[in-house]
């Protein structure tokens, strides 16, 4: 049985039509990521689980209950915002301890929970501090700490990294998936940065205009994406695109040609194509390789060395975009000519 059901959930405001017909099933233990891009309702539908928002229709099933007319407070969960949305005038004791003390618990098993949870994030030696006195890192830890006292059913996290710079938000990732694994918590996330979605989610739904694109794990996703937005929005540098048609079909795959490119035996996304259709070819920056003789040829308009990577952008005679990432160096200049092939399982037609 699913620790989290939502059936056919519907919410809109006024006319405003911003969840459509959501359906998903969320097991025990799984740590889930709600990703997509700005205003896609990946924090209406988290808002709407955590009964800060009314359905328009639908039902949400929360450990086997319907909680539709149940309060934030009884629904079993726990959030965490990404404004920390600390008490400044209490310690971190106090705040971890708040909600615990509204809810009548002893001092003694205030002081255990409180404790335990300290122990699990390190921060034993925090709890006389006040917020004022932590870093951004340290506050993110105590709003953790604070929902992890109350023993939810389930975690709701709503973009909890955002306000971190680049090394905090790594760090703090990286305890968030350790946290996850000691705990073995049902978890719903929320953010707009695929590489928290691939690195903490066991389950990814990838939500665009309050539908949901597609749904299963990070490596699936990646490599069997269903549709051009999945495609396109997962993987960094983003996949590439070119214009073309299907000059034949075979089963779930087919042959390509466009923008110079020539090629058999590609991954067919949409079963109803036939020869002669237009298609998109689709194949990452990192799955093209340099090759003198290779169909795909293109005009470099600049060239980023990252360190550990260099990724360089092109342009095709038709002046199509497109990029080519490789952790190699790239020994060539501005308005130079590079040739690329590719493996045809790793591309994808749409």
């Amino acid at each position: 049985m699913a620790q989290v059901a939502l059936k056919d959930v519907n919410k809109s405001f006024g006319k405003t039509h911003v969840i459509h017909d959501v359906d998903l099933e969320i097991n025990k233990g799984e740590f889930v990521v709600f990703v997509g891009p700005s205003g896609c309702g990946k924090s209406t539908l988290l808002r709407l689980i955590a009964g800060l928002e009314t359905l328009s229709s639908g039902e949400i099933v929360i450990a086997d209950r319907p909680v539709m007319d149940l309060p934030p407070s009884k629904r079993g969960i726990a959030m965490v915002f990404q404004s920390y949305a600390l008490y400044p005038h209490m310690t971190v004791f106090h705040n971890m301890a708040f909600s615990l003390d509204l809810q009548g618990f002893s001092k003694k098993e205030i002081r255990e929970r409180v404790e335990s949870a300290a122990k699990v994030l390190q921060m034993e030696h925090l709890l006389d501090r006040r917020p004022a006195a932590l870093s951004g890192g340290q506050r993110q830890r105590v709003a953790i700490g604070r929902a992890i006292v109350r023993n939810p059913d389930v975690f709701l996290f709503d973009e909890p990294l955002s306000n971190l710079d680049a090394a905090l938000r790594h760090e703090t990732r990286v305890e968030i998936a350790k946290l996850h694994k000691q705990l073995d918590a049902t978890t719903i996330y929320v953010t707009h940065d695929q590489v928290e979605a691939m690195t903490l989610a066991d389950k990814i739904v990838v939500l665009k205009d309050g539908e949901v694109m597609q749904v299963g794990s990070p490596m699936e996703l990646f490599n069997k994406p269903q549709n051009e937005f999945v495609a396109g929005f997962l993987g960094s540098p983003k996949m590439n695109f070119f214009e073309g048609a299907l000059t034949g079909v075979s089963g779930g795959n087919a042959a390509f040609s466009g923008e110079g490119i020539v090629s058999k035996g590609v991954r067919l996304v949409s079963s109803e194509k036939d020869k002669g259709a237009a298609a998109r070819l689709g194949i990452r920056p990192q799955h093209l390789a340099q090759d003198p003789k290779g169909t795909l040829a293109g005009k470099i308009t600049l060239i980023e060395r990252l360190g550990t990577e260099t990724v360089v952008e092109l342009l095709t005679d038709a002046n199509t975009p497109f990029r080519f990432a490789t952790p190699e160096m790239v020994d060539s200049e501005l308005g130079d000519e590079m040739r690329f092939s590719f493996e045809a399982s790793k591309a994808h037609l749409f």
